[in-house]
């Protein structure tokens, strides 16, 4: 008995800090949803295994009373029994995803009694920008959120197809050139959780990754204010020296931020893409 709670305590030791270990409600709701699936496959796949090492051991070579029979004929309720229960498993898996999908949209708004704290994101070769539009400040890989507040993303791509994933939280989701998708996440407690893009996006993408640090209201406020205490400011020719390729990029941060940037990024980005594809150039 120890070894069985040890083979289990040893198999999931893999999943702190991944989609298992979840410190949100979307990714509770993701969880959930996964271990509902994985209950009602097995439902098909223990019986499976265990009547397949039943009928080897009945119709050994040593059973006399094991009766071969090759004229069996057909079965109207052996028939049934074989496609009801995988019909019914298939219902089932459906049924999970489908109310699965509606209750963890990315779009829809988590349900709270404060506002949502705005973050618009910006995939670069190789980094993430986060701007906070409402605060006037932003960063590079690094991400700070207050504990218990919702955070509504906007992402973007200025370069290639990528996608923001950040594992304990849920919801990955592309941020793709010339479109804005929306992503609604929450960290219920103070913690530091891992981020990454989770599509291949070039030489690049084993260092593109980034920290989210939820703190405290007053730690974030904290933050806040010694940011725009410190470093540039992100305008115009700050940005664009941004865009230029970098890798494994240590977390900084920009004092103020230029009205509009990210709507320009989205709208920028798209043609820009879109042009050099034309040319033969690549994205």
């Amino acid at each position: 008995m120890r070894c069985v709670w040890l083979a289990a305590a040893l198999a999931l030791t893999g999943c702190a800090g991944g989609v298992l270990d979840p410190q949100g409600p979307v990714g509770a709701g993701e969880r959930q949803v996964l271990l509902n699936a994985l209950v009602i496959m097995l439902g098909i796949v223990v019986p499976t295994i265990l009547a397949t090492f039943a009928f080897a051991w009945w119709f050994r070579a040593g059973n006399a009373r094991a009766e071969h029979k090759p004229d069996w004929s057909y079965s109207g309720r052996l028939e049934l029994l074989v496609w009801s229960v995988p019909a019914l498993v298939v219902i089932f898996l459906g049924g999970i995803a489908w109310i699965g999908s509606h209750d963890l949209d990315p779009y829809k708004p988590l349900p709270a009694s404060t506002a949502p704290l705005r973050v618009q994101v910006v995939a670069l070769d190789w980094k993430w920008l986060f701007i906070y539009p409402d605060q006037g400040v932003a960063s590079v890989n690094r991400l700070v959120v207050p504990a218990g507040t919702p955070v509504a993303f906007s992402i973007t791509s200025a370069t290639v197809m990528n996608s923001f994933f950040v594992p304990q939280l849920g919801g990955q989701i592309y941020a793709m050139a010339g479109m804005e998708t929306r992503l609604h996440l929450q960290a219920d407690r103070p913690g530091r959780y891992r981020g990454l893009s989770a599509h291949y996006s070039g030489k690049g993408f084993p260092g593109m990754r980034f920290m989210v640090d939820a703190v405290p209201p007053r730690q974030f406020a904290g933050w806040l204010a010694a940011t725009r205490q410190q470093g540039m400011a992100l305008d115009r020719s700050a940005y664009l020296a941004l865009t230029r390729d970098s890798e494994n990029v240590a977390p900084y941060g920009y004092r103020a931020v230029a009205p509009g940037l990210f709507a320009a990024v989205v709208r920028d980005s798209g043609t820009t893409t879109a042009k050099r594809a034309i040319q033969g150039r690549g994205p």
